[in-house]
């Protein structure tokens, strides 16, 4: 009731580049939705990340079009029809982006989600995701353990960054009690808001293990994140 729907669709698109390309894709409907259209995440073993991203984009710019009235089965039905024209520009239109992007790139447009997980129970897989959804994604920033305290800092492009919720949300990224495949149940959004000027930008996305929490308090500190650290982590301590 709060926090929307989200499910599921896989689609076999034919004929493309003479082979079957499987699009997984992930619809998130918020509680205001058609009147607001969904945060949308597509994934392909057939394409490339940036190809995937290329998708997202064109289904998202199809939804705008389509606000207050039910889209999801007509965005399907365009992705099936166009899949091939988007791929064949995928190319061209990501080298123009990247290049405008490079020339307009401003801090506003940088956003920071903090996560707090309850625990890890297969850590080398789990560590191993969430460094490729970081890499697939474009983000930088943090996974932090410390004790029990398990902590990912990301930075990055607004869109990027609700995709990677998304899936940290949606996907079997570690194991249950018995060891089947599960979801992340155990996951809390301490903040996610634009970076602001005195934060520092990370440049990469590093894996970190800290044996104390001063040691922690100063990469906060260091990245220009003090109130960060002081507002949300001793809490978790207790």
């Amino acid at each position: 009731e709060t926090h929307g729907i989200t499910f599921r669709i896989q689609i076999s698109v034919k004929e493309l580049l003479d082979t079957d390309v499987l699009l997984k894709l992930i619809f998130h409907l918020p509680v205001n939705y058609p009147s607001t259209p969904p945060d949308i995440s597509v994934n392909s073993d057939q394409l490339t990340r940036a190809q995937c991203i290329d998708v997202k984009d064109k289904l998202l710019e199809q939804a705008k079009k389509h606000l207050s009235e039910p889209m999801v089965h007509d965005l399907i039905l365009w992705i099936q029809q166009h899949l091939k024209y988007v791929i064949k520009q995928s190319a061209t239109v990501r080298s123009e982006k990247t290049t405008l992007s490079e020339g307009t790139s401003t801090e506003d447009g940088v956003w920071m989600l903090f996560l707090h997980l309850d625990h890890m129970r297969a850590k080398a897989k789990y560590v191993k995701t969430v460094e490729k959804w970081a890499s697939d994604l474009r983000l930088t920033g943090r996974l932090m353990f410390m004790g029990k305290i398990i902590l990912i800092l990301l930075q990055g492009d607004k869109s990027n960054i609700k995709e990677y919720l998304i899936l940290q949300k949606t996907s079997k990224v570690d194991v249950d009690s018995s060891g089947k495949k599960c979801r992340e149940k155990m996951i809390s959004v301490l903040c996610e808001t634009r970076v602001q000027s005195q934060h520092k930008r990370f440049q990469t996305f590093e894996v970190k293990e800290y044996s104390t929490l001063n040691e922690l308090q100063k990469e906060f500190e260091t990245a220009g994140l003090a109130t960060l650290f002081s507002e949300f982590v001793p809490p978790l301590l207790k």
